[in-house]
């Protein structure tokens, strides 16, 4: 069961800028997969302390309504790797996943997933 404590154990990215004195100094904090969930303090630490503390309260408050919450959007995104494999077993490969309709790139995540557990 997705609570509380699930999403706060995620990696969600945070960003901390310096404010000027203009905006009234001090340090913002975000997150990047949440609008509007935002703190802000005297001290990066402070800023950080305040934008977990509003991430908490979103979540309560998400949590309750049923809301959707997301996942970190980094932990979706791809990179591109280079493996080395036998051209015999790249066939074999190739040769199932035109079977299946499915890529080469799904079939290395599906099996790696699969062998993991």
């Amino acid at each position: 069961m997705k609570n509380k404590a699930y999403y706060l154990n995620l990696d969600y990215e945070i960003v901390i800028r310096k404010l000027s004195l203009e905006d009234g100094g001090g340090y913002f904090a975000y997150y990047k997969d949440f609008q509007g969930v935002m703190g802000d303090g005297e001290t990066m630490e402070k800023a950080l302390e305040d934008v977990k503390s509003a991430l908490e309260c979103y979540l309560e408050v998400a949590l309750e309504n049923s809301e959707e919450i997301k996942e970190p959007s980094h932990l979706f995104k791809s990179k591109r790797i280079n493996i080395t494999i036998p051209i015999s077993v790249l066939n074999k490969i190739d040769k199932y996943v035109a079977s299946q309709d499915i890529s080469r790139s799904s079939f290395f995540k599906e099996s790696a997933l699969r062998a993991m557990g």
